[in-house]
């Protein structure tokens, strides 16, 4: 299952440290803008203790643990739903994402250049989404001018229902909110996605602070935590430098460094955890002595679609899925126990996976 949280920002805000740090690779960060012009890709590992508890366990011969990908984008600038800087490059690179983590300077530093001459998270947010907004308004008044005539002029209710909710989608645009903002139905959800809109895009802003400021909350990181509070969006805290550093170290050495800066986990670690669940994701887990391995699945999805995950054949010739819990195996400690205990189960075709299931799905093609 592939998505992907896009990484954004304007210039010089520490998007490409950052990209360095989740992915360990060297791409170009320079202290000017449109260092990033082309998207860069990187997989990165989702945190997750039950996988090395699972490992710990069977001793398998391989563990692959969950993935999910980021994509560093190029800096906006103001204008860029007009083509200013690289405007064009960025709205269509940050179409092809499913989240935004949208990184915010909140720190001071005189040797590294803010594009717009001072330290403003609000303002600089407040650059991004008005260049978001203007290019979803573009979208959906381009569509009203069509669908409002259609729906006049045939009475379709279809046409009169979707002309009626890009009315409203409009007003939002207008008054400078996204459309994430907005209490959408999910047929009217399912209306939208056809016009792939940036606002309606769930995000995290990643608050990007100071070496000597990781442990307590500046005034910026306060007023983002606000503003972000406004429309129910999270915050994620990291000094992106630190996480670079962090990057290049083994574990046993990154464990020690965290526990010298009193942190008990990494803020690209909380950072990779909050885009997994903002995108509704989950994982479900196989475990025996040649492998153990998470799979990323979306919350609602049924055992048979979980099934097809692994292989196509698995969904089609779905029988039933013998399940334990990760807790249940952690509290017992081995599946023979959990069994005892009464803990394990058949599922059928309509059982809805769990977060942290253990799964051997039973088939026959």
């Amino acid at each position: 299952m592939s998505l992907t949280a896009g990484i954004v920002g304007l210039p010089n805000v520490g998007k490409s440290t950052l990209f360095n740090a989740i992915t360990k690779q060297k791409i170009l960060a320079a202290n000017y803008p449109f260092a990033t012009i082309e998207p860069n890709v990187g997989i990165v590992t989702v945190p997750d203790k039950r996988v090395e508890f699972l490992t710990e366990l069977y001793k398998p011969k391989k563990t692959i643990p969950a993935t999910f990908e980021f994509t560093d984008i190029a800096g906006l600038v103001a204008g860029a739903s007009k083509g200013e800087g690289l405007g064009n490059k960025f709205l269509s690179h940050i179409r092809e994402v499913d989240a935004i983590c949208e990184v915010v300077r909140c720190f001071e530093d005189d040797n590294v250049t803010h594009v717009t001459g001072s330290v403003d998270p609000i303002r600089d947010i407040e650059i991004i989404d008005l260049e978001l907004i203007l290019a979803d308004l573009e979208i959906v008044e381009t569509r009203l001018a069509k669908m409002g005539k259609k729906a006049k002029l045939s009475n379709d209710k279809e046409a009169m229902a979707e002309a009626s909710l890009l009315e409203r989608v409009k007003s939002t645009l207008i008054e400078d909110r996204p459309v994430r903002s907005m209490d959408l139905t999910e047929d009217e959800r399912k209306i939208l996605k056809a016009f792939n809109l940036l606002t309606i895009k769930p995000i995290i802003y990643v608050a990007n602070v100071s070496e000597d400021e990781i442990n307590e909350e500046n005034k910026y990181v306060k007023i983002v935590k606000e503003f972000a509070d406004k429309e129910g969006a999270k915050v994620a805290v990291i000094c992106a430098k630190i996480e670079e550093e962090l990057s290049e170290l083994e574990d046993n050495e990154k464990k020690e460094f965290l526990t010298e800066l009193g942190i008990e986990e990494s803020g690209l670690d909380k950072l990779i955890k909050q885009s997994y669940s903002l995108l509704g994701l989950s994982t479900f887990l196989t475990a025996g002595p040649d492998e153990v391995r998470a799979w990323t699945f979306k919350k609602g999805m049924k055992a048979p679609e979980c099934a097809g995950i692994i292989h196509t054949d698995f969904q089609k010739g779905f029988i039933k899925a013998e399940i334990m819990s990760y807790e249940d195996l952690e509290k017992y400690g081995t599946e023979l126990k959990v069994k005892e205990a009464g803990r394990m189960r058949l599922e059928g075709k309509e059982y809805i996976m769990q977060d942290g299931d253990i799964c051997y799905f039973r088939f026959n093609v």
